[in-house]
Parts: C-alpha cells; sequence; structure tokens
C-alpha cells in the first residue's frame, strides 16, 4: 500500500489538512480583530462629545474614530472638493467636502456637508450649494482618513505641481491637505445635519456595523473540514488495505 501514489495522496491530504486549519487560525484571528474593533468604535460612540474648538493639540485624534464631535469656525467655501462615485437615493451623486477654519486654533478641519445629485452639480461650481455664511457651529461624528480605496474602486491620481484636484475618489485627508491654504487636522468630520430638511447637502448618515460577522463559523467550518478529511483519509486507506 506504501506505493508512490499512496505517498503522494497521503502528502496531498496532509497538506490540505493544513492549509484549512491556517484559515480557520486566521477566520479567529480576523474575529479577534473585528471584536477589538467594536469595543473601540462604541467606546468612542459613548464618550462624552469632543469640542474641537477647545481639543488638546497632543490629542490623537486618528484613534477617535466615531467619537461625537462639534467644531465652530468659517466655512473656507473656495477650497471645496467633492467625493465622486456616491449614490444617493438610487442616484448618482456627490459629497461635498469642506474645510472648516476653527474659531481660535486656527486650524482646519475638512467637514463631509453630504449628499448632492451628481445632475445638479459640477465639481468646481462652489457657489451652488454654499449656503451658510459666516461663522457655523458643526456637529457630527469623527472621521478616518482614507488612504486606500476598497478592492475594485480606484484611488486618486497626483495632481501635476500647482494643479487642483476638484474631485476625488478618497476623503484622503493629507493629500486633500496639500491644497488647502493652512494647517489641517489629520481626520475629516461627517456633519449629522444641515439646513432645513429636504435641502442640499443631505448629511451622509453612517452606523459603523458592530457585529463579529460570519468569522466564526467560517473557522468552525475549516477545522470541520480538516477533521473530516484528516479522520476520513486514514478510515479510506485502511479500508482499502483490507480488501487488498
Amino acid at each position: 500500500m506504501f506505493t508512490k501514489k499512496w505517498l503522494v495522496t497521503t502528502i496531498l491530504v496532509l497538506a490540505a489538512g493544513a492549509v484549512m486549519i491556517r484559515l480557520g487560525i486566521w477566520q479567529l484571528d480576523r474575529l479577534a480583530a473585528r471584536r477589538v474593533f467594536n469595543a473601540g468604535a462604541l467606546a468612542q460612540q459613548t464618550a462624552a462629545t469632543l469640542d474641537l474648538n477647545a481639543a488638546d493639540p497632543g490629542l490623537d485624534l486618528e484613534q477617535m474614530e466615531y467619537r461625537q464631535v462639534r467644531a465652530t469656525g468659517v466655512f473656507v467655501f473656495p477650497e471645496e472638493v467633492a467625493l465622486r462615485n456616491q449614490v444617493f437615493e438610487g442616484r448618482p451623486a456627490y459629497r461635498l467636502i469642506t474645510p472648516l477654519q476653527l474659531t481660535g486654533p486656527g486650524t482646519l478641519v475638512l467637514v463631509d456637508r453630504g449628499y448632492v445629485p451628481a445632475d445638479r452639480y459640477t465639481p468646481g461650481d462652489r457657489e451652488t450649494y454654499a449656503r451658510p455664511a459666516g461663522e457655523v457651529t458643526v456637529s457630527g461624528i469623527l472621521r478616518g482618513s482614507e488612504t486606500e480605496p476598497d478592492i475594485g474602486s480606484r484611488g486618486d491620481p497626483t495632481p501635476a505641481p500647482g494643479e487642483e484636484l476638484l474631485a476625488w475618489n478618497l476623503v484622503n485627508v493629507a493629500r486633500i491637505g496639500e491644497q488647502v491654504n493652512g494647517s489641517l487636522l489629520p481626520v475629516y468630520v461627517q456633519q449629522e445635519s444641515s439646513g432645513a430638511p429636504g435641502e442640499f447637502p443631505v448629511p451622509a448618515t453612517f452606523i459603523p456595523e458592530l457585529t463579529e460577522g460570519p468569522h466564526l463559523g467560517y473557522a468552525i467550518q475549516w477545522f470541520a473540514f480538516a477533521g473530516i478529511l484528516w479522520i476520513g483519509y486514514p478510515y479510506y486507506f485502511l479500508k482499502n488495505r483490507s480488501e487488498n
């Protein structure tokens, strides 16, 4: 029975089982990472509202994603950009990303003011929806900079020196900051309300999914497949040996 054929088959079975075990462990690692993310997001969601005007400059804002914040300042509409490839109520749309110059600190923070219909807006047309004049107070949640596109999505081109991108695929704070005049915070604010109900821009509501996902189920499946393979193969091997 210990022929070359059986040796090769045994090696393949052992290797396949090992791969399945590794895939199961990978799913458990993803589950652990998801639990850490959930705990961190929940802690930020339940924390007290952070006033960006009075925040300690030493705060690591990038570790505070999903925290409720408020910011008072003046919108810098001449440096507004748009986020392309958005969908609002089943229609193509943009989201307006506008720098807000904070009263007091003088720094700026990008504010996602929400959706506008693609057929009623052209990137660079900064007067159509530029309503709030003077000092305003914005309430929303803190969001982290987007540096890598999702699978199947496109990143943003690198502008030529002196070139200004009016429409972006990602809210890449650092790169957008290269064409903003002033010091920009490393995060942005997703505004929760703006203007009267039904007016554009309409705030882009986002609530992170705080579930554990399917990772535990997938891990159990991979471990089960490995067990079936490693237990079933010796049985098949011994059965064939007894018949021969």
